[in-house]
């Protein structure tokens, strides 16, 4: 994989460092672009919570602090979804015969010599390759989890960790492995929904929740805050993450005029 620009100054670079985790993972096309994604996701995570460290130890603004915390949030984020394809990929090469299943080299019979590869020689470890799938299997039971995580912690003024993210995911994980609820009692003909009844309902529900805040003095509150927030170092991902919600939001808004 290409070396990692070195950084000298994390919390001016951090930004660029995160946009450039999140370019290399829009447009990987092979597991080993993937595996680089996550590296620099990796690195920027590092960064934010040295950043957010130092900025603490010089008792700075409790904004400074808070803005460091998101940039974490934003490289866990992109370094989860980084790690779900990496368990995409891996699950896929398995089927194909060109990673190992049990972790041991191999011979491919009829395969002219050729070897299956092992976790380690693809850049993966088995605790690598476990977390990944958890990951991708909590998405799957409960679609928004890692952001929703990730949210709850900074909206507490928590500090977004690896650890608490992953303790998050294995139980999203752990109760979509549990097997599903029969019928209420109460309700006889209820039916568990569907992956994409479930997806729609998330995003009624998100679009419900907002509407319900957003009234004009929460509204007007909020538009101090920007202005307060313009001159913290990470208001460009601030700025990023609302362009790019009020571009889904305005994708949902058009499937309703095209119908």
């Amino acid at each position: 994989m290409t070396a990692l620009a070195p950084i000298s100054a994390p919390s001016q670079d951090l930004p660029s460092l995160i946009d450039r985790a999140a370019s290399m993972l829009s447009g990987a096309k092979s597991a080993a672009e993937v595996l680089e994604a996550r590296e620099v996701a990796g690195l920027a995570y590092d960064v934010a919570k040295r950043a957010a460290r130092l900025q603490r130890a010089k008792n700075a603004h409790d904004d400074l602090v808070a803005a460091a915390h998101r940039a974490q949030a934003h490289a866990l984020e992109i370094e989860a979804r980084a790690k779900r394809r990496l368990a995409d990929e891996y699950d896929a090469a398995q089927e194909r015969g060109e990673a190992q299943k049990d972790g041991r080299p191999k011979t491919v019979s009829g395969g002219n010599g050729f070897t299956a590869a092992t976790s380690t020689e693809l850049g993966l470890s088995r605790k690598h390759i476990h977390e990944a799938r958890q990951i991708r299997d909590a998405e799957a039971a409960d679609p928004g989890v890692v952001r929703r995580s990730l949210d709850e912690r900074l909206e507490r003024g928590e500090e977004p960790t690896r650890a608490a993210l992953r303790k998050m995911v294995v139980d999203a994980a752990m109760r979509g492995l549990r097997p599903q609820r029969s019928a209420s009692r109460r309700n006889p003909l209820y039916v568990a929904p569907t992956p994409e009844q479930a997806a729609w309902r998330h995003v009624t529900g998100t679009f419900r929740a907002f509407a319900e805040w957003a009234s004009d003095e929460n509204l007007t509150l909020a538009r101090r805050g920007m202005r307060e927030a313009r001159d913290t170092p990470f208001h460009d991902l601030d700025a990023k993450a609302i362009a790019e919600g009020s571009a889904a939001f305005t994708t949902i808004r058009e499937w309703f005029d095209a119908r």
